[in-house]
């Protein structure tokens, strides 16, 4: 395949100071973000968004010190920055909160916007509108070519560095938010985690995903490869037309997904942000006392509940990493001038992420039957040959002789009396034999067309 069918869906997922966030569905994400919200910068003390349990609910109240008056003195940029950061309507929820939402967890996540410095696919420019927003349980991510809302799929015609999707991004550590205490979820890295599927699988990209730092520029070739497993009586796979409650296409993430959400509303009658469905979300209060800990009992002692075959038809993508310090010493100066960054925020916050074929050709793994009905009777005849020179006509010419056999037993049994009665009556009739001494002569005249007698008659 020179054509890639829709190349292969990566998925980003920015990492915050806290991993808490939601999920959803998509091909490759790009990493959006953990629960952060806005940075609380110098002057400012960190809120929570009203979201108990849910780390990423962060806002931030500035008070007025000497750093807000130097950014309204500052261009027009800074100004508008500095507006939307003081706009508490972005990160607080509504007077009459009741409950958490898609929209809500939208705006805890980072934007797309503010962390894509720049994109490329195939040479060809690319941006925020490229991507599709999916949650997971990390946040708010962030899929390239997902096929979804009617956006045709990309494909690439080369492999190689240059012939694939390149992205730089700005992850936002001003905006993490900070560790007071060490909890089981308690995180300490910075940078994404990144996920390569196929169209037709939901993220998983908590558990698949690899990360990427910053201050780096991470090189992933990958390769695609396609297994196939056998059905019943002689595998355990299951068909991934066979979709689910919740998916169309069956595979494991979806299987684990779809289960999640199924014991979570049956025990906690709504579902966490990341779960499809239409279930009503979680409460904050449901958050914390009823929907993680019951993740955690599903995970640890209820597995049995959560049985996911692995799909007969899986396609999967085998990844190589390699990287390169950025920024260099000839390009530092360059950068911080493009960006309006310093040197160190730049090794801090930015990193570049280079995927791409390593070929254009793909790796087949079959699951084959260990023995067949036509091996089996290939070995038998094998055998026999082999051992005792026989073959398919000793075997026929053995069936045959049996049947004679039997048939003559049969007959035998069936007219012997009559047989007996007959040859004695015919014997009676025929004249004595003359002795050899003897001569006789007569001719004897037998036409053509005669019907030859019984064996008695002929003697005769």
């Amino acid at each position: 395949g020179a054509r890639r069918g829709g190349g292969c869906p990566a998925a980003l997922t920015p990492r915050s100071g806290h991993r808490r966030a939601v999920g959803g569905r998509g091909a490759p994400e790009v990493p959006g973000a953990s629960p952060a919200a806005a940075g609380a910068g110098r002057g400012c003390r960190s809120v929570r968004g009203g979201v108990a349990g849910q780390r990423g609910g962060a806002g931030a109240l500035c008070s007025r010190g000497r750093r807000p008056v130097a950014l309204l003195r500052g261009d027009e940029a800074r100004l508008r920055w500095f507006a939307k950061l003081a706009d508490f309507r972005l990160f607080l929820p509504p007077r009459h909160y009741e409950g958490i939402s898609a929209e809500f967890m939208d705006r805890l996540g980072h934007q797309l916007e503010d962390m894509l410095l720049s994109c490329k696919y195939r040479g060809e420019l690319c941006g925020p509108h490229n991507f599709s927003a999916v949650f997971t349980k990390y946040g708010k991510c962030y899929m390239f070519n997902s096929g979804e809302e009617g956006r045709p799929l990309l494909t690439t015609v080369k492999g190689g560095t240059g012939n694939g999707l390149e992205i730089m991004l700005d992850i936002q550590q001003d905006e993490y938010l900070p560790i007071w205490g060490e909890t089981e979820e308690t995180t300490f890295e910075a940078g994404v985690k990144v996920q390569i599927h196929s169209q037709s699988e939901p993220p998983f990209v908590q558990e698949l995903g690899f990360g990427v730092a910053p201050g780096f520029q991470t090189f992933v070739a990958t390769q695609e490869q396609r297994l196939t497993y056998l059905p019943p009586p002689w595998g355990e796979c299951r068909s991934s037309d066979m979709g689910l409650d919740f998916f169309p296409v069956y595979s494991i993430t979806a299987c684990r997904i779809d289960c999640e959400t199924r014991y979570i509303v049956e025990n906690c009658n709504c579902k966490m942000v990341h779960m499809p469905g239409d279930a009503p979300f979680c409460t904050p209060e449901q958050y914390k006392e009823c929907a993680e800990p019951a993740l955690g009992l599903l995970a640890e002692k209820d597995s049995n509940y959560c049985i996911c075959r692995t799909p007969c038809n899986l396609t999967r993508y085998n990844k190589e990493l390699s990287m390169v310090k950025i920024p260099s010493k000839t390009s530092a100066k360059y950068l911080e001038k493009k960006f309006n960054k310093s040197e160190k925020y730049i090794s801090e916050n930015i990193l570049v992420l280079d995927i791409f074929f390593e070929a254009l050709n793909y790796e087949t793994i079959e699951q084959k039957k260990a023995y067949e009905v036509a091996a089996l009777l290939g070995d038998i005849g094998g055998q026999m040959g082999l051992f005792i020179g026989a073959s398919i006509l000793t075997i026929l010419e053995l069936f045959d002789y049996i049947y004679e056999l039997i048939k003559e037993k049969l007959l035998d049994l069936l007219g012997k009396e009559e047989e007996e009665g007959s040859h004695d009556e015919n014997v009676s009739t025929c004249d004595p034999m003359p002795n050899h001494s003897e001569t006789i002569s007569h001719t004897v005249n037998v036409p053509l067309q005669a019907t030859l007698g019984t064996l008695e008659e002929i003697a005769c």
